[in-house]
Parts: structure tokens; sequence; C-alpha cells
């Protein structure tokens, strides 16, 4: 087959070797070439062709002229460079061929597709690059392909690597398992921000800057004032700590002045623009004038270089540098004493180094060049995948620390034991089974670690030879531990046996040990010796029984929580030093008095036990932290509070209290309580006078009580109030001496009686108002709003009549729902709740709650993007049963470069309907829930809980051996490289294949005894147990006023974090499981049903493809032009992929296998369209060249005040009313004028229903929640004078889409497009009125 005649790809004039790389940026962007094609033919018809033959692009290529970063010229570059459909044909035909995008190492844009097969080498297509690149490039490396992962490290593939086989890989230990989804992966082009090629390495990655700077400058030597002195052209090298100037023009030849940065001064030259002046410390200081040619070049010169001379020690910091070879210019640095080459590719000896995943390779050793630095005295070679060391090692005798944690290190060379300086030494996470016998040498080692390695036996005999003090064995599956002398290890005095798997633990004999950490073990007996122990945490274990010998007099802290201790052993009160003690969570029915009076202690933490009672009095005492929630108290001792002069902090929530101790004797007297929490009781208005006496309280909670008043008099005294919950009572008025309270920020009283607004909006510092779920009539708003006014939530008040803006009729009357949502730390709103009522029609429902733990932009992004990925993973039509798992995975996909360094936890449930006939046995609703991280779904059937997730952790065994697999680092918290405890999550790409976002999926056919759902974060979670939760709400019959209960109860329960709660009610019946809807249009067919082995997605119909759905919420393009394909930087929504094609035109109403709900838009309305508090973009900044949103305003000062004046919620499983297609459809706001007729098919999943439900809009809260979304409500705005600057970090979500981007009707085809409309709407319709007659 004869190649076909195309441009040139670098179609570039010969450079010298000093052309700069701007000069180089600026002619290459002349030619641009569309696609390259390595093993595929340039059509469809010739795909029997060999890779050799098929080595030319499509005739139909086209070269740019440009690269401008104009938006409109950038997307004409986008469309050029994408496949086209007869290479995706050729692609598909075969699941061993496949596509990899390929960018350039200068101009790392949007990347070129090459077709390849998993033959297909690294080697062919370098060369086959390298061919179209005819110059020598000097500033570039030899031609070769890079891969980089999660847009962090980079490396060289090797000749003999296949691209296509290790994308496939990593597409596999992602989660992916199909082999025809593995292939339409890896031909989105948005998999660049888990997985990018390079040609060439790129210079604008890989810590560059780090490992030096370097350029032809203007030099001059000496005083500026000296006319000998002249500016010379000179190569300049900034390396390590010094600064490097050859003699001569030529980098290369010629001698290299050395100058010293450490102890020196880098300072401007205010004469001359652009100007350093570089100066060596010491009394024989030089100095050198370098000038730059911009001012960029001058401010990334200065900035290297003033950190380097403000160093104290001289430390060079490589680290994740992708290194393959030292640096030559390291070896210029005098007296280098801390070296971190930690997390490259090094080996040892120049060349390439083995491949990223795989281990089968030549090993890689330590760099022999690092023994001739004999002055380093602390070297950090973690995570280089070493398989040994060698006796060279032995000549670096000033080594003191020397880091070697995450290698293949399974013996260490005899030699070391000459290193006598050598203080720390870490091993862990290597290969050992054996404690090294070489380091009985290591006579002065202080520390050593060995923790997850393969140990299985503690051998305390074998401790007594090693000199180290502190031993750290974590992670190590120990099943023995043998007993030995107490006169030989008398030098240990710190010992870490944390997740080891022991059930016994003896350490007695270790006579001098001071702290003590054996958490999360399955000990049931430990012994430890009392003589010199300090600090002992025992934490997540099964222990009945703790024996320290004798009574420890400087134990200061004892943690024994999550145990099964029936009582506090007798020697903790006798410990006259004990400052903290944490018995959370155990069996502890009684508290000794001797406890409570104790001299020393500060904090006791004793909840969630059986404690029934306590000491009817006590003496004095030094508690400052008592915490006594989820016992069985009834009262509390009568003089706490005067004995206890110095409590602080006092939670005694989840009791039985029915009243509360006095605070002082006498009324002029005040207490030094500032935070009480006692919710959940059973508190009257008796306890309200008791207050009086805590002058300095700051946080009051009496939620769910039985408060019926809360007199005037008595929370005027409360001057110093800022916090204040009473919900869950009875209150019928909220005193108007609240007006007293001048610091109060926060009132919840929600699920109350109030019918009268209370006066609270005078307070100048409110800025949370919760008065949702009550009985107010009317609201009396003043002129002027607070200006610290966030939130002011009224939902769930039916007697409450305001003019509203909009209403929503027809609900579902097989399911409603409530969440709330409430701010954590630094009132950082790092969560989000997704709620849809009505889901790609209205017996379908899905709902989500997302946690970012610290971060509130992947929260946002999954609430945003994931309806929209779910609904085309249900177009696709394959494989039903993995849908949920996909959506999950191109979900990481969609976070885009937001996903590389941030993550968060998800739970989502989605209810589907599968209509069955009458007569047939079979329930028509399913629940299919999945999760990963720490956010959780559980169902109350017949009144129990019956959990739907499952949370992944290092201490489940699989998944340790998973991580560890992957080469993993866990640290002492437990979480993988520090980042976090769950293996399973969304985000944090740069931790794959170790952590992954792969879903654990449970399905559950939805009965009559199901009663209700809820989905919650983390810290609802950590506070409640899945059967408390249920309980806790079971009785509730406000789906919002229980979520708002569960969110409560956590705060009280003293949970710090951001939280978000989903309560669904459901009201399954037999009369709704009847064949009551259309079923949808067959799918396109699975694997399975593909003849003679095609692509799932090949061939095509005369049918009408149904598009991807898409909310209009995400906007196509990024800021970042230069790192990252421009869909994928801020997680799209807007899938790039082709529609699936039909493979017949769609019959009226067959039932489809595995698909049997109905995919069209909503009817009768899905909630309320919450609005964003700002003018949204897409690149996280308010975007000024797109049109305002009405009733939103960018300058943060709108407040938004939200009712819920009627209750809509229908009973009478009436069918309702259909709204027209074309405004269902709508994306746009209801403020917007209506476009012409859309050509998107009314089919389209989600659009009807996120027309009217939307995207639920972000806000951060101090300490509230937002409204039902499901539910009617009006919507208030008031703009406050001044601009208000909101507290906190927000993520703007991805912002209506731009009129630009849409899809624009040609005149001659809109009468076309209008037919097929009607066409479709008529037939909907009589589908619809046939199955309702029947």
């Amino acid at each position: 087959m004869p190649s076909v005649k195309t441009p040139n790809i670098y179609s570039l004039t010969a450079a010298n070797s000093s052309t700069s790389v701007n000069s180089l940026l600026s002619r290459r962007r002349h030619r641009h070439k569309r696609n390259l094609s390595l093993g595929a033919p340039p059509t469809a018809g010739s795909t029997g062709a060999s890779p050799s033959e098929a080595a030319a692009p499509s005739q139909s290529a086209s070269p740019l002229s440009t690269l401008s970063l104009d938006r409109k010229t950038f997307l004409r570059q986008k469309q050029s460079k994408q496949l086209q459909a007869a290479d995706k044909t050729w692609v598909r035909s075969d699941l061993r061929r496949g596509c990899v995008h390929v960018h350039d190492w200068l101009t790392p844009s949007y990347p070129r597709p090459v077709l390849c097969t998993l033959d297909t080498t690294a080697g062919e297509i370098a060369c086959k690059l390298e061919g179209r690149w005819p110059e020598p490039i000097n500033t570039s490396p030899t031609p070769a392909l890079f891969i980089q992962l999660h847009g962090g490290a980079v490396r060289r593939l090797a000749d003999d690597e296949r691209p296509l086989q290790i994308l496939n890989e990593y597409l596999t230990n992602l989660g992916f398992e199909d082999a025809w989804r593995l292939q339409e992966e890896g031909m989105n082009p948005e998999i660049g921000c888990l997985i990018r090629f390079y040609f060439g390495k790129p210079r604008s990655v890989g810590g560059s800057e780090r490992v030096q700077l370097s350029g032809v400058f203007n030099v001059r030597k000496g005083k500026l004032s000296l006319p000998v002195n002249r500016w010379s052209k000179r190569q300049v090298t900034l390396s390590g700590t010094c600064l490097i100037v050859s003699s001569v023009k030529h980098a290369h030849t010629g001698k290299m002045h050395i100058l010293p940065l450490i102890g020196g001064k880098v300072e401007e030259v205010k004469r001359h623009s652009h100007c350093l002046a570089f100066s060596s410390g010491g009394p024989q200081s030089q100095t050198y004038y370098i000038s730059y040619d911009s001012y960029t070049e001058h401010l990334r010169w200065h900035r290297t270089a003033s950190k380097i001379a403000s160093q104290r020690v001289n430390s060079v910091d490589l680290s994740c540098c992708s290194l393959e070879e030292l640096p030559t210019q390291l070896f210029y640095s005098q007296d280098l004493t801390h070296l971190n080459l930690k997390n490259n590719f090094l080996s040892p000896h120049k060349g390439l180094c083995s491949l990223l995943h795989s281990q089968n390779r030549s090993k890689r050793g330590f760099p022999l060049a690092l023994c001739d630095i004999t002055s380093l005295t602390e070297l950090n070679l973690s995570g280089n995948r070493l398989h040994s060391l060698p006796a060279d090692i032995g000549t670096m005798h000033n080594l003191q620390t020397l880091l070697l944690d995450g290698n293949f290190l399974s013996s260490l060379p005899p030699e070391l034991g000459s290193l006598e300086g050598l203080t720390y030494l870490g091993l862990s996470f290597n290969r050992f089974s054996c404690i090294p016998a070489v380091l009985e040498k290591l006579r002065d080692t202080e520390r050593l670690c060995l923790s997850g390695n393969r140990l299985t036996v503690l051998d305390l005999n074998g401790l007594q030879w090693l000199p180290a003090r502190y031993v750290d064995l974590r992670l190590n599956w120990l099943q023995k531990v043998s007993v030995a002398d107490a006169e030989q290890l008398e030098h240990i005095v710190q010992l870490d046996l944390r997740d080891t798997g022991l059930r016994q633990l003896d350490v007695s004999s270790l006579c001098k040990l001071e702290l003590l950490r054996c958490d999360r073990n399955a000990l049931s007996l430990l012994k430890v010796s009392g003589r010199a122990i300090k600090s002992l945490h025992a934490a997540h274990n099964e222990l009945k029984r703790l024996e320290v010998q004798p009574v420890p007099e400087n134990l200061t802290l004892l943690d024994l929580s999550w145990n099964q201790l029936g009582c506090v052993p007798d020697w903790v009160s006798e410990s006259s030093r004990l400052e903290v003690l944490d018995i959370n969570h155990n069996c502890v029915t009684e508290l000794p008095v001797q406890l409570l009076s104790s001299g020393s202690l500060r904090k006791l933490l004793a909840g969630w036990n059986g404690v029934c009672r306590l000491a009817e009095r006590l003496e004095r005492s030094q508690l400052e932290v008592l915490d006594l929630q989820h016992n069985f108290l009834t009262e509390l001792p009568h003089n706490l509070f005067i004995k206890a002069q110095s409590l602080r902090y006092l939670n005694a929530s989840a009791n039985k209290l029915e009243s509360l101790p006095a605070a002082s004797l006498s009324d002029d007297a005040s207490s030094s309580l500032a935070e009480l929490y006692a919710t959940n009781n059973s508190l009257t208005d008796k306890c309200i006078p008791l207050l009086t006496g805590h002058g300095h309280l700051r946080v009051l909670h009496l939620a769910y009580n039985q408060l019926q008043t809360f007199t005037a008099s008595k929370l005027a005294r409360l001057e110093q109030l800022e916090e204040l919950d009473l919900s869950g009572n009875r209150l019928r008025a909220v005193p108007t001496t609240i007006l007293s309270c001048q610091r109060l920020h926060t009132l919840a009283a929600h699920s109350n009686c109030i019918n009268a607004f209370p006066e609270v909006l005078q307070l100048p510092e409110i800025k949370c108002v919760d008065l949702s779920c009550n009985e107010l009539t009317e609201v009396t708003l003043p002129e002027a709003l607070p200006p610290k006014l966030q939130e002011l939530d009224l939902t769930g008040n039916p007697r409450l009549n305001l003019d509203h803006k909009s209403l929503d009729h027809g609900a579902p009357a097989v399911w409603s729902h409530g969440y709330t949502e409430a701010s954590g730390v630094k009132n950082k709103l790092c969560v989000a709740a997704l709620a849809l009522d009505s889901f790609c029609g209205v017996r379908e429902a899905l709902y989500g709650v997302f946690d970012g733990d610290r971060n509130v932009e992947v929260p946002y992004l999954l609430q945003c993007t994931m309806g929209d990925v779910l609904a085309e993973e249900l177009h696709r039509g394959q494989r039903q049963g993995d849908y949920m798992t996909n959506t999950f995975l191109t979900m990481q996909r969609k976070l885009g470069t937001a996903g590389q360094r941030m993550g968060g936890s998800a739970a989502l449930c989605h209810i589907r309907h599968d209509p069955v006939t009458p007569g047939e046995h079979g329930a028509c609703f399913t629940l299919k829930a999945a999760n990963v991280g720490r956010c959780q779904a559980v169902l109350c059937r017949d009144g129990k809980a019956m959990q739907l997730s499952a949370v992944h952790t290092v201490r489940d065994e699989a998944e340790y051996h998973r991580v560890r697999e992957h080469n993993a680092i866990i640290t002492e918290d437990n979480k993988v490289s520090g980042v976090t405890d769950s293996t399973r999550i969304m985000g944090y790409s740069f931790l794959c294949p170790s952590v992954t976002p792969r879903p654990h999926v449970a399905t559950v056919t939805l009965t009559p005894q199901d009663e209700f759902f809820l989905l919650g974060s983390r810290g609802l979670w950590d506070m409640l147990s899945p059967s408390e939760a249920v309980e806790a709400v079971r009785n509730v019959p406000d789906a919002l006023a229980a979520a708002k209960k569960l969110v409560t109860l956590a705060q009280s329960y003293s949970c710090s974090d951001s939280l978000s709660a989903v309560v669904v009610k459901l009201s399954i019946t037999e009369d709704c499981c009847c064949f009551c809807e259309p079923p949808p249009p067959p799918p396109s067919p699975g694997p399975g049903a593909q003849p003679g082995g095609s692509h799932p997605y090949a061939g095509g119909g005369d049918g009408i493809p149904l598009p991807p759905a898409s909310s209009g919420t995400a906007s196509e393009l990024s800021s970042e032009f230069s790192t990252s394909e421009m869909s994928s930087e801020v997680g799209s929504t807007a899938s790039s992929e082709e529609p699936p094609p039909q493979a017949e035109p769609l019959p009226p109403h067959p039932n489809p296998p595995g698909r049997a709900g109905v995919r069209r838009p909503a009817r009768g309305g899905g909630g309320f369209q919450r609005q964003f508090s700002g003018a949204l973009s897409d690149n996280g900044l308010d975007s000024e060249d797109e049109e305002p949103i009405a009733g939103v305003f960018s300058n943060g000062s709108r407040v938004e005040v939200e009712a819920d004046v009627h209750c809509l919620l229908r009973r009478d499983g009436a069918q309702p009313q259909c709204n027209s297609p074309a405004a269902a459809a709508s994306p746009l706001p209801p403020a917007f004028p209506s476009p012409a007729p859309s050509p998107v098919p009314p089919s389209s999943p989600c659009l009807g229903a996120e027309s009217r439900s939307g995207t639920l809009g972000r806000r951060a809260r101090a300490n509230g929640s937002v409204a039902c979304q499901g539910r009617s409500q009006d919507l208030i705005e008031e703009a406050a004078d001044a601009p208000v600057r909101r507290q906190g970090g927000y993520f703007n979500a991805p912002a209506q889409p731009d009129p630009d981007d849409q899809l624009i009707i040609p005149p001659e085809l809109e009468e076309e497009v209008r037919q097929i409309i009607q066409q479709q709407q008529q037939q909907e319709q009589l589908f619809f009125f046939f199955f309702t007659y029947i």
C-alpha cells in the first residue's frame, strides 16, 4: 500500500547549539498535524494492513497555522487532532488495537492520537516521530517516549516497552475489567490527566528547577565600579548549593568557577535592569553580577538562589525530580552534608531505568557515585526500588542518617557495620524476613525502623544485641513474641507494635520502656512494666485485662479506647501523674471516685460506656475536659461545677439526664465552663435557671430534650454565648432577650413549635439562623440585614406565606427526601449532596453524598458531574451490572487535574424502576448503592439497619497486600503515603494503583418492609453507628427534619468536621409494582451480542442516536492550556465520546433485557433549583465574559432565604402532568428567554430533571443546613449595601454553557429538526395515554 504524502509535523530549519527554546517554540508553531498512525491504515477499508504499511496518516489531515490561546482557535485545533470515525472504526475492529495520545515535550498542548497495537513498541513510535524531526536539537534529550503519571513523575520508556500495554495495565489497575472498555477509555484524550505519553522529556515537569537552572547570560566579576571588569557572555548554572560560571562561553569547555552560596547573599542591582549580585560567604567572599534577558528569568533565579543562601546546612533536595542519573553539577557542591533523592529512578550506572509498574526488568541498585561524596551526613534514597546496597557504602564514614524506606531490600552488606556514626537507619517497607545481623555492629544507632516488612517472630532476646533505643516494628505480621531477660533490654525506651496482629503481649521485661504503642491489634491480655512507662497507647483492641506492675508513677497518658474493659483498673486511680485518660467505647459501668477527684487528671474521656451513676459528691477536682456522652446517667454530681472549678468542657449528651447541677453556691460566683453539650436527654424547663451561673458559657447545645420555654431573664445573663442549639424541643418562641447575646453567631432552633420569628437578625455577629420545621406564619426582615449573615433557613414551615418565585408540583409519591449540610472547622463546607427525585424519568431517583475531608473542590465537582456520568453509563447499554462501577471509574477521569492531588469520599444510591406485569410476582424497584471512602449508605428494613456500604482500609488484609504490592508506604496514622486512610477513594490519582476509585456495590430489591434509607458523610458515621442512626430518625415523619436531627446529633457528639446527611423516605406498596410505563429504547448490544467479535460501539443504524447526557453545568475549556487537555482540567461534564449508535431503529415498546426503566424527561417536577452564591466559572475564578445568572451576585454579599410554603407531596398515586419537552430539555435558567427548539431528542437523560431540580448550589455554612431540594420553596434574595467577602475557600463549579459553544442549527435544517421533535413528542404522548389506560 503506498504511503500518503502529508505535511511534516516538525518542519524546522537547522538549529545550532545556541538556539534557544523560545525560538524553537515560535518556529514550530507554524506547522502542526492532526494525527499519526502507527499500526493503522488511513481508511477503515484496509483493516488487514500491517503496522509497517500503515505508518502514514489520513489524507484528510490538515495542518494548523497557529497555536494561539484564543478560545475558538484552540477548539478548532482540538477538533482537528481528535480521532476521526475511520480511525475509531479501525481500532474497534480488534481488541488488540488501541490509541495512545502523545504530547510534544516542548509544546504540551492538545495531544496527537497515535494508533497502534499491543505489539507496537516505544522504539517504533519514537523512530517514526524522530523521522519527522529532522534537525538536531541540543536543548532536548535524546528523542524517546516518556511516560507521566497523574501529572507528576516522568520517566523514559525503554525501546522494547509497549505503550498500549502499559496504558491497558494502568486502566486495569484502576478498576476497568472489560477489554472493550479499556479500548474506549484509551481513546479518550482526557485520560492525559491520569497517564500521559510525551515525545521527549517535558521541561515543564519533574522538578527541573530544583535540579538546576542554567543559561547563557552577561556576567561580570568583582565590583561594578571598576572599569577593568567587563560584561561577558558566559554559561551560568545554579545547581546544588553553588553557582557555576564557565570561563568561556560554552559550558562544556574551559575552567569552571565555583561560588558557594550557603551563608552568602543574593541581592538585586537597582542600577541595572534584571541584574542580580551573587556573593559567597566567609572572609574571602567573591561577587558575580549576572544580567538576565527578562524579568521572568530574573525572578526565577532570585527565588531559587535566595532559598539556597538562606540555608543553615549544605542540603540539596532532589526528591521526586524523575532523575535517571545524578546531575554532574551536584559534585561541584562543596561540603555537601544533606542529600534527598527520594522517589526517583536512579540506577547504578548511566542508562535507562526499569519499568515503573513492572518489576521483571534489570534490578536497580545503589548509585555508586554517591560514595564519592564523603561529606554526606544524611542521605535519603527512599522509593527508588533498590534491590541491593554496594559494599562501597562502608566508605561513607560521616553518615549519621540513612533512609532506605520503600525499596526492595532483603539483606544488607556486612560493610554497613563500619558506619560507626550511623544513628538513624530507616528500613521500613522493604522485604526483610528477619532483623539483619549486621545491625549488631552499629553500636551508636538510636532509631531502627523496620515497619512494613515480613517479620513473623519478635524475639526479645535478639533485641538485646541491638543498641537501638527506639524500635519500630509496626505492620509486620507477628505471630509470636518471646520473653527475654529484663537486665539485657534496659536500652529499649520506645517500642511500636501497631497493626501487627498480636493477640497477647507481654513486655514486662522491658523495664526501661517509656512509650508503648500497640494500637489496632487483637490483644486480649497486655502486660507492661510500670517502672518507667510514661505513655501507653492500646486503643482498638479486645482488651479485657491490663496488667501494669508496679503502679506507674510517671504515666501521663493512657489510651484504652475501643476495648472490652468492664472496669477501670485499680492502678489507674493510683497513678499520681496521670493527665489524660481515654476509655471511650468500652464496657465500663462505674467510674471510681478517686479518679474523678484526682489531683493530676486534666482530661477524662469516658463516653460510649455503660455508666449508670457517678458519686453524689466529689472532692476537689482538676478536670478541664469531661466527656460522659452515650451512657445511662440520670444525674450528675451535685457539686460537680463547684468542685471542678477548672472544668471548661462538658459533654453529657445521649444520657437520661433530667436536670443539671448548680453552677455555684451563690449567684455572684461564676464557673469556668465554656462549652456544654447536653443533647438527647430528658431535660425540662427546670434546668434553665441553673445555667445562669455559667457566665463564661460560649457554646450551649440542648437539642432534643423536653424544653417548652426558655426563660427570658435567664437567657439575658448568658452574654458570652456564641452558639445556641435548641432544636428538637417544644419551644413556641425564642426570648427577645436573645439580643443580650451580642456575640451570638449561630442559632439553631429547628424542629420546634415556634410561631413567631425572633429578633435575632438584629445581632451584629449573627451568621446562621436555622428555624426550619416550625410553625412560623410570617417573617419580619429588618431594613438592613446583618453584614455577616450567611444563612437563614425557613424550610419546613407549612404556615409561612411569602411571595414566591417558583413552586414545584408533582413530586413522586413513592419516595421523598430531605438533606442538610453543616460546615466544619474554619467555616469550610467540604461536603456536598446530590438529590434528584426524578432522574431520567419519574420512576427513578439518584442520591449522593460527597466528602472532601479538607478540600471543597472535589465534592463540588462530584456533585455537579456524577449524575451526568451515570446517565451516560446507562445509555451505553453494556453490562448493566457494571454501570455503577464504571460511573466511579469514569468520574476519576472527569475530575481532571483537580483529582491528581486531591480526593474525596462518595456514596451514591440509584433507585431503578423495573415494571412487572399484573399477576407476576416480584418487586419493581431496586436500590443500587456504591461507595468509596468513608461515605456510607444504610437501609432501614423492618426497623433494623441494613448496611449497604463497605469501608476499605489497610486494616483489611486483602487491601493491605494490594497496597503493598504496588510499593506504597503506610504512615504511622495508617494512611497510604500519609494522605488517606481509605484504599478506595475518588481522586488522589497520584496514589494509583495503591488507591483506586473502584467502589463497593450493593443491590437490594425494595419491598414494603423498607422504611427509608440514609446517606451520610464521614463525620456522621464517626459519631453514630448505623443502628443508632436508624433508631434516631425512624419515628421522625419528615425527611428534612430527620436529616437535620442526624447532623445535630453528630455535632453535639463532638464532631468538628463538615457534615452532610440525606434521608429518603420510602413508600413501597404492591400497587406501585405494576407495568405502568413504556419500556426504553433498546440499548447498544453488549459484548456478548456482537457477532464476529465486533466492538460494542461498532456499526450503525437508521435510528436516531441518543446523545450523551450533560446538564450543561461544565464548560468545555480550562484555563490551563499548556499542561493538560482542556476538558479534563476542571472535571468537564460534557462527554467527549461519540454517542453509541443504535443497531436498529427505535421500536415502539419492546422490553429489552437488562434495562426496563424508561429513559425520558421527568414529568411533574423534580425539585427546587438552588442557585449559586456567585457567578461561577470553569477555572475556579469569576468569569467576566459570561452572562450573569438571574438573582446571583458575584460579590459574595447575597443572602439566601428559603421557605417551604406548601406541602405538595402527592399521595394519591395519580400520574403527573407531562411538561412540554422543549421546556423540560432547556438547560437555561428561567430568567433566560426560551431559545429555538433544541435538536436534542426528548429521550435524552437528565435534561428534564436537571432543568427543574438542577445541580445543588454550594455555599459555606456557619453551622446550618440547606433546604430540601425536592420540596416546594420560595426564594428571597437580598443584597447588602457593602460586598462582604465570604470566609473559607470556595470552588466555583463549572459554569453554564457558553452560547458560542452551543449547537447552532442551520436555517435549511430547522424545519426538519422541528418535525422530528414533534413526531417524538406525539409518539411519547401516545405511549403515555396507552399505558395510562392499561
